[in-house]
């Protein structure tokens, strides 16, 4: 015999924790359960526990911004190569690892923090709500707002101030993370730009040969690159600084050169020029000895040599800049100073 065959009035009844009789019916069998009895915490009935508890969870919040402040920190302390060696994790970058290190505890702190805060002080008591509809009512908004209310009442929030401190400070220093790392977007430009590996009796070095120039060296309507002496292709910043450094030589009639300041600055008509493009920095190699012209193979800018390297087609923005030289005791050509302008291209703070 079904379920269904069974009167009504002679189905079993049960009680729920309450007492209230839970009927079964003939459409359904099954009795609603009902809630098991609420069990109280031991922070809920000793106050000494709920203290322990309070400072538990501020303790936490505060190695998490112990940790944040040590973020900042290591991110100041450890250079980007300095490597160490760390059981069982081998040979690691410092930096990475002490980042890593101390923002997992600042990040993990909070969390364990926000949960332990949840799990022994905040109110544990299953309270049940029937469904209702997406758009609520006004009254049923207004019991959102009250349980909100009594919900922010039981957690302790405003009663039990070294939480909520500790926590806002937290909270409030975690974030210094993330902007502390929009410093790794690139390394500080400074006043880098500005200066190049040339200075005063610096002799210029052919970049083929990689021996010294004299005058004599240099025929008119040729044209030479050099680098400063010192600089070898094995020096690990020999990139960088050859991309500021690298030197664009030619040799003009003096009555060629229409540029009083270029004449000073040239030795029996050499002149020395960046070879670095003021567009968009690639280097300069084509060069035209009937007019003087040199002329930037990647967007076609072209710079008088004879007239102050000034732009007389193409999209750079400004003229090449000149190296001062002369010739020291032994014969060769020196530089007498670095340039007086950052090379390459504009960039925002030049001016």
């Amino acid at each position: 015999m079904s379920s269904q065959d069974i009167p009504e009035e002679n189905l079993p009844s049960e009680q729920d924790a309450a007492g209230h009789t839970l009927q079964k019916t003939a459409d359904d069998p099954f009795a609603d359960p009902g809630l098991p009895p609420h069990e109280h915490r031991v922070q809920d009935v000793d106050e000494r526990a709920a203290k322990g508890s309070e400072r538990t969870v501020a303790l936490l919040f505060t190695i998490s911004m112990l940790a944040t402040i040590g973020f900042i920190a290591s991110y100041v302390a450890f250079p980007v190569e300095k490597i160490v060696y760390i059981w069982p994790l081998g040979h690691i970058s410092a930096l990475n690892f002490a980042l890593g290190i101390t923002l997992g505890i600042a990040l993990f702190c909070i969390g364990a923090g926000a949960v332990h805060w949840a799990r022994t002080l905040m109110s544990d008591v299953e309270i049940v709500d029937e469904r209702h509809a997406i758009a609520a009512e006004p009254e049923v908004r207004a019991k959102v707002m009250s349980d909100f209310a009594a919900g922010a009442e039981e957690s302790g929030f405003g009663r039990r101030k070294l939480i909520r401190n500790t926590m806002f400070g937290a909270m409030a220093l975690v974030p210094l993370s993330g902007v502390v790392l929009l410093r790794d977007l690139g390394p500080l430009p400074e006043d880098k730009l500005r200066h190049t590996r040339w200075a005063k009796g610096k002799m210029l070095v052919n970049m083929n040969t990689h021996e010294p120039l004299r005058p004599a060296d240099v025929a008119v309507g040729s044209l030479t690159f050099a680098m400063p002496e010192g600089m070898t292709e094995h020096d690990h910043d020999f990139q960088t600084e050859i991309a500021k450094a690298a030197l664009m030589i030619v040799r003009i009639q003096p009555d060629d050169i229409k540029d009083k300041r270029e004449l000073e600055w040239s030795h029996e008509g050499i002149v020395a020029y960046s070879k670095i493009c003021t567009h968009v920095g690639c280097p300069i190699s084509l060069y035209e000895q009937q007019t003087h012209h040199a002329l930037c193979p990647c967007h076609q800018s072209t710079f008088d040599l004879a007239d102050g390297a000034r732009v007389i087609f193409g999209p750079a923005g400004h003229a090449l800049p000149q190296l001062r030289i002369g010739v020291n005791e032994e014969g060769y050509l020196e530089a007498l100073g670095d340039f007086d302008e950052p090379v390459g291209p504009s960039f925002w703070e030049r001016g």
